[in-house]
């Protein structure tokens, strides 16, 4: 009886109680016919007119074809040609996004219903918001299908984010800070005080029913809520995902026939719950109705595998290489390098992570275009048994890379010699003395850190002007903010406009740099998600350590301070808490004790004064797995090896040492 009273409560509460802010619907969608799978037939794959293949079997289509005519999936926003989408109409770039958008034209009635309006057309079929929500995460998931090995590993449930938040009594970063995430820009409508019907725990029925919540605190986009009842009772509340969870908007269950039932603890003490709940709900504001389907939305990638493109050599960091995107999980792309070579198992042996919004990404004909250096492809090197080596390849579309700020190169802008201050791309956590060794096109140039350079240019890196990770000389010293110097100076000593003099360089004009500060949002001690980017596959539980302007100093928690590493506040490697549950991406938990076995493995690179630490973590079950690997680049006072016997050595071969420590 108490079931079948709230029912009819529930559903007289959606017609007569007015909540504050009104359920926002979507834009009617136009109904589309089913396609003819024949006309996809003759418009498919194979009537390419400019495709070659190689001695290896991999098939290559003419670039020029994907640099006009671009157009995007009406269903998947997936990117493409209309020589590579299907049908004459080309709106889809497959059968399944076809039907699926043809079955989703009728979540405008479903909208309607929720809205109090009455429906624009007939429909016989009953379809639930829930439905809609879970057909657009599986038309996103369709993308991962192949190559998610990364991906199925994921240890959804392995990390404890509220509890943990709980025990360090920090703050996470809240959604907004992150304009790279999905509902970045609708996250001001998710707050404190916020009702909400949520999967009640706190009962003995064997079926799925449901109770209202309030939110008493976010992190990130894990939410605390508390059941309707318990008043300042705080014993019962839970942490749930609202990317993930059974969390739906006040009026879901009206719509889809569940039962909102109570919790056991607190049914007794409430005789006259229609009462109770009309005085808690009037006034009160709830999730906005298709928030799952925005979310579904917004986590869309437009890359997919079998796209081309350019990136970064990891193995040599002056240079790009080609690769072929493999998974895609959540925007992070992983990358084969396209003479990256297999295993005897067929695994990859090269492979690179980024987002796809990344500066390290490039669209093919890019360095060329610049005057970059890029590695040509090894033709020996046989990839086309590896799956995403099976089908066309595409070059990507420009418009699926992030667009960096245009700047004019006229005759006060940067030139070869001038000295600044960036980040070590090998040591990330540093900030150094550098110089610009080569101008290119569009706003790029080559970085050097002075002092360290091997002398063939193989560890300069590439930077554009609008980069935060090149800075002006003397920001580190205004800021209070230790500068890494070359060999043979010394903090107490060193002044730039003496080391300009001694150099015969001078410095970059200040106005030349992107330091402005945008108003972020982080403070120190906020929590977040972020890639190791010395390790790029890598997501790990980090703190915002330090805010200066708009550079972010990333400590990983449960790790030495000595690998905190600087990023930009809007770097697209940065995510809220919570994002790693969202995406299926695998998150790194902090270290603790008794956890791991550290052993420390140094490789003593022959050249100049570089020591580069190698820390592998293994766990103490059996068999010991590998859980992270960290690299630390370190510079000695006076060189290993000194100049003469570098010369004698045209490829020194590095030596190894083992080092074992105790379980910590």
């Amino acid at each position: 009886m108490c079931c079948l009273w709230l029912w009819e409560f529930q559903r007289a509460k959606c017609r007569n109680v007015q909540i504050s802010q009104r359920p926002r619907g979507v834009p009617q969608m136009g109904e589309a016919g089913q396609e003819d799978p024949k006309e996809m037939e003759s418009d498919g794959m194979g009537k390419f007119r400019n495709t070659y293949i190689n001695e290896h079997a991999q098939i290559y289509v003419n670039p020029t074809q994907f640099y006009v005519s671009a157009v995007t999936c009406e269903m998947c926003g997936t990117k493409g040609t209309t020589e590579t989408f299907f049908s004459r109409s080309k709106r889809f770039c497959s059968v399944s996004c076809s039907r699926s958008y043809s079955s989703n034209s009728k979540k405008s009635s479903i909208i309607a219903r929720l809205q109090g309006r009455p429906p624009t057309r007939k429909s016989s079929h009953k379809l639930s918001l829930k439905s809609q929500t879970e057909a657009s995460h599986s038309k996103v998931n369709e993308q991962h299908q192949e190559s998610r090995a990364f991906g199925q590993d994921a240890t959804l449930a392995g990390f404890d984010w509220g509890n943990y938040l709980e025990k360090s009594g920090l703050l996470a970063a809240p959604v907004s800070c992150f304009r790279h995430v999905p509902l970045c820009a609708q996250w001001d409508d998710i707050y404190v005080r916020l009702k909400v019907e949520v999967l009640n725990t706190h009962t003995a029925l064997p079926s799925k029913v449901y109770w209202i919540a309030t939110v008493v605190q976010l992190a990130g986009y894990m939410v605390l809520l508390r059941y309707e009842g318990f008043e300042d009772d705080d014993s019962h509340d839970l942490w749930c995902n609202l990317g993930t969870a059974d969390v739906h908007p006040i009026g879901w269950c009206a719509v889809n026939s569940k039962l909102l039932v109570p919790p056991q603890e607190v049914h007794q003490h409430i005789k006259d719950w229609k009462s109770y709940l009309m005085e808690r709900l009037v006034g009160a504001h709830t999730l906005p109705v298709d928030f799952h389907v925005k979310m579904a939305d917004c986590l869309r990638c437009p890359f997919r595998q079998w796209v081309r493109v350019e990136v970064v050599d990891r193995s040599q960091v002056s240079r790009t290489r080609l690769a072929v995107v493999d998974t895609v999980v959540g925007g992070r792309l992983r990358l084969l390098y396209e003479d990256g070579g297999l295993g005897p198992s067929g695994e990859v042996l090269s492979d690179f992570w980024c987002h796809m919004q990344s500066p390290l990404l490039h669209p093919v004909g890019w360095s060329e275009r610049v005057g970059h250096s890029i590695k040509e492809t090894d033709a020996s090197v046989n990839m086309s048994s590896h799956p995403a080596f099976r089908k066309v390849l595409q070059n990507g579309v420009p418009d699926q890379f992030k667009k960096l700020r245009i700047v004019y190169m006229g005759e006060k802008f940067f030139e070869e010699g001038m000295k600044l201050e960036a980040i070590d791309p090998l040591n990330l956590g540093n900030i150094c003395v550098a110089s610009v060794r080569k101008v290119l096109l569009d706003g790029y140039m080559m970085v050097g850190i002075d002092g360290v350079e091997i002398g063939d240019g193989s560890d300069w890196f590439c930077y554009h002007a609008s980069s935060h990770a090149i800075l002006p000389v003397g920001y580190c010293e205004n800021n209070n903010i230790p500068l890494t110097l070359p060999p043979g100076y010394d903090h107490a000593t060193f002044i730039w406009m003496k080391y300009l003099e001694e150099t015969g360089t001078v410095a970059a004009p200040r106005r030349l740099f992107n330091t402005d500060d945008v108003g972020h949002g982080f403070t120190s001690g906020m929590k977040l998600e972020a890639v190791d980017l010395m390790e790029p596959r890598l997501v790990c539980v980090a703190t915002v350590r330090r805010c200066v302007g708009r550079l972010l100093l990333l400590h990983f928690d449960g790790w030495e301070p000595e690998f905190d590493q600087w990023v930009d506040c809007q770097s697209p490697e940065i995510y809220p808490v919570g994002w790693c549950e969202i995406t299926g991406y695998q998150l790194q938990p902090p270290i603790g004790p008794g956890k791991i076995i550290a052993v420390f493995i140094v490789f003593i690179y022959a050249v100049q004064n570089l020591v580069v630490t190698c820390c592998i973590l293994l766990s103490c079950v059996e068999p010991p797995q590998v859980i992270a690997v960290k690299v630390k680049v370190e510079e000695m006072e006076t060189p290993l090896l000194s100049s003469a016997q570098t010369k004698e050595r045209d490829n020194p071969e590095p030596f190894t040492t083992f080092k074992q420590e105790d379980s910590v």
